[in-house]
């Protein structure tokens, strides 16, 4: 009932991942994310959160992402009506699509990227948000933006779409966790969400704040005072 990518950024290592989905709330339901583990995205007719957060600790632990997906969905009695999708730190990959999801419902992969769907019009629709993905040269997330839309427009969830995410991780960043929990254009509102994000005052705020990599972060005061007026003059 989704469709979803996960990849890596080959010359950052920031990780990230997008999702659409006919339903609300798609962000919730489908993207995790980790900085010392990777991505998940779990989905499906009867989608299990579990799954989600149960692969991340298999890959901090030391497994690739076909290894965790594998370990993670083979207790599952009702893993045939599940799809899970991972993205390990090095850029591996792993899928599970049960034998029960709606079709259209597969994966693709490539070194650094997944996508996965279900409840589809086709897997057409996996196929160009790839391509869009990995033949793109913008920014990594409006990257992962382009492949939603492509995906979109070669068919998109056979419903239509009422939601959409973005989760980008970075060890040297704060986290950009974007959701369009129910819109009648969802892409649309999640791409102008972005683009607020990459302005200020929230751009200024959040290269203040504490990191992965530099947890005690705080402003100087001389850019406090800067975010301060920023966020004065957009009042």
């Amino acid at each position: 009932m989704t469709y979803s990518i996960l990849a890596r950024d080959a010359e950052t290592g920031i990780l990230g991942g997008a999702a659409a989905t006919g339903s609300l709330c798609v962000g919730g339901w489908v993207l995790r994310g980790r900085v010392g583990a990777g991505m998940s995205a779990s989905q499906g007719t009867a989608p299990s959160t579990l799954w989600g957060d149960a692969v991340l600790d298999r890959m901090q632990a030391g497994e690739t992402a076909e290894s965790a997906v594998a370990s993670t969905v083979s207790p599952d009695a009702g893993r045939d009506y599940r799809q899970l999708s991972a993205l390990d730190l090095s850029g591996g990959t792993g899928a599970f699509t049960g034998a029960h999801s709606v079709p259209a419902a597969s994966h693709r992969s490539e070194p650094g990227a997944i996508v996965a769907g279900n409840l589809l019009t086709g897997e057409e629709v996996l196929d160009a948000a790839l391509a869009a993905y990995s033949g793109s040269t913008l920014p990594f997330a409006e990257r992962l933006l382009a492949a939603l839309d492509a995906g979109a427009a070669a068919g998109s969830d056979s419903r239509g779409l009422q939601s959409a995410a973005l989760l980008i991780l970075g060890s040297d960043m704060a986290p950009l966790t974007l959701r369009i929990d129910m819109s009648d254009r969802p892409l649309a509102a999640l791409r102008a969400l972005y683009e607020r994000s990459q302005s200020q005052p929230y751009a200024g705020w959040c290269d203040v704040v504490p990191t992965f990599s530099d947890p005690f972060r705080a402003p100087q005061p001389d850019e406090m005072e800067v975010v301060a007026e920023q966020a004065s003059s957009k009042a």
